[in-house]
This record gives structure tokens, C-alpha cells and sequence, in this order.
């Protein structure tokens, strides 16, 4: 198995980049968003994880099995999230009196 050995400017940059995203999610919590706060910090979510595991976890120079099987995994996440935002979102469709 060969090893990539990347430069540490580039993880510097990337790091300055996971810190600025930082900034971003905590000044986005601020905004007055209404209902687009969940997408605005889901995405900003994702771009850090996303970031994360290509250059931290180097799967950008490791073998594109490990990409297929890190993909499958982010993606059973988020059928996850979904599920349970539906379910979420569904509990006041049926009016059950008491509740």
C-alpha cells in the first residue's frame, strides 16, 4: 500500500478553512434565518465533514473502495436523518385528543 504524504501548507489551508466554516455555523445561529436555518447548517455541516475525511482521514489518496464504502456510509446517514425528520414532522397530522 503506497502512502501519500501531503504538505503540511495544504492541511494548514484546510484547517483555516474548518475555522472559517466555524465562524460561519456560529454567525449563521444568529441570523434571522426563519426556517432555512436547518439547511444552511446542514450544508455548512457537511461541507467541514466532507472536508474532514478527504484530507484528515486521507481518503482522497487512499483506494476508491474506501470512497465507495464511506459514500454508502453518509448515505445510510442521511436515510437516517430523513427518517427521522419525517417522523418529526408527521407526529401533529393526526389529532389525538388528551395530547
Amino acid at each position: 500500500m503506497s502512502h501519500h504524504i501531503m504538505p503540511v501548507w495544504t492541511l494548514v489551508r484546510i484547517f483555516i478553512i474548518l475555522l472559517v466554516l466555524l465562524f460561519a455555523t456560529v454567525g449563521g445561529a444568529y441570523l434571522p434565518l426563519g426556517p432555512l436555518h436547518f439547511p444552511v447548517a446542514m450544508t455548512i455541516a457537511v461541507a467541514k465533514a466532507v472536508l474532514i475525511v478527504l484530507f484528515f482521514m486521507h481518503l482522497l489518496y487512499s483506494h476508491r473502495l474506501m470512497m465507495v464504502v464511506s459514500v454508502a456510509g453518509f448515505l445510510w446517514l442521511a436515510i437516517m436523518v430523513a427518517l427521522t425528520l419525517s417522523d418529526y414532522q408527521s407526529r401533529d397530522w393526526l389529532k389525538i385528543p388528551g395530547k
